[in-house]
């Protein structure tokens, strides 16, 4: 796997960890715990009067019992009875078959202090079992550690290196086509955004390194929009990603989640390689060459 593939599994997997809630959620836990225990990790289905008791899947090899909780919105005292409700739930169901209880939640900020007092709690009431907490980057480190195979079954084919190296104007005409949205601006801005404009915008790890990714084929979008028929192209594309990220930002959008939407104003993140690269390729330009984020502070350090 190149830094392209793991680059954008890790863009995939975020994406997934926030858009998916309820028993989706749950799946997906399940389907990554098979992949990355093989052989150790069951997952538990509700079956009949007494449901999954109190279990949403189990690792025999050191008597783990996982929970999963996420909903829509994460509530506080919904949170807590859900914790107090459960542990002790896995306990009369499961005695001395568990050695650990891991909860598994899907809030990105982490769980509030309450929550963590309440676990704490329980790690002093029984100290016979490990109790900890299965947030994002316990999953991510689960889903970055599986083999190139087992990602493409779970989130399919991404661009690879050399898929953004064969690139070429066939799959770039009609993204740029597609995005454009509205006349160009009597006085568009023109000012370049500066080499630490990704560190201003706060973005994570992967964005940063598929934005990357995807400048290797800057010159070939360049070459494109230079020869298209229309002179005017690169500016209404230009100006359909500013319109977009402004409403985004407004309404309160992480910059993680304006790229993620900003990747489906583009074209999206699925179909052929190729595509995706393309996408990728075309969002990276821009990132680069228009009011997409914000560009960097000036340094404040007066110069010598």
């Amino acid at each position: 796997m190149d830094a392209t593939q793991r680059y954008c599994y890790g863009l995939n997997f975020k994406n997934v960890f926030l858009t998916e809630k309820g028993k989706a959620f749950e799946s997906f836990f399940a389907r990554v715990m098979t992949y990355g225990f093989t052989g150790d990790f069951q997952p538990v289905r509700p079956y009949g009067a007494l449901g999954d008791l109190k279990c949403d899947g189990f690792r025999a090899s050191d008597g783990t019992v996982f929970q999963c909780y996420a909903p829509d919105a994460m509530k506080l005292a919904d949170l807590l009875k859900k914790i107090d409700e459960d542990f002790h739930g896995a306990v009369a169901h499961w005695g001395a078959r568990m050695q650990r209880w891991e909860f598994v939640h899907n809030d990105v900020r982490g769980l509030p202090a309450e929550a963590v007092q309440k676990l704490q709690d329980l790690r002093t009431a029984y100290p016979g079992i490990r109790t900890s907490v299965f947030g994002e980057a316990e999953m991510r480190n689960v889903v970055m550690s599986l083999a190139l195979h087992q990602l493409e079954d779970l989130f399919g084919a991404v661009p690879s290196q050399k898929t953004l190296e064969r690139l070429g104007f066939a799959q770039l005409a009609p993204i740029l086509k597609a995005i454009s949205r509205r006349e160009p601006p009597a006085d568009p801005p023109t000012t370049a955004p500066s080499a630490s404009k990704l560190e201003n915008n706060a973005l994570s790890r992967d964005v940063a390194g598929a934005l990357r990714q995807g400048r290797l084929r800057e010159r070939l979008v360049e070459d494109c929009l230079a020869q298209w028929p229309d002179p005017g192209l690169g500016e209404e594309v230009a100006e359909g990603f500013r319109n977009r990220y402004r409403g985004l930002k407004a309404i309160g959008y992480t910059p993680d989640e304006i790229f993620e939407d900003l990747q489906e104003f583009a074209g999206g993140m699925r179909g052929e390689p190729a595509r995706q690269g393309a996408v990728l390729a075309v969002l990276s330009y821009f990132f680069e060459r228009c009011d997409i984020f914000e560009d960097a502070k000036p340094d404040p350090t007066p110069s010598p």
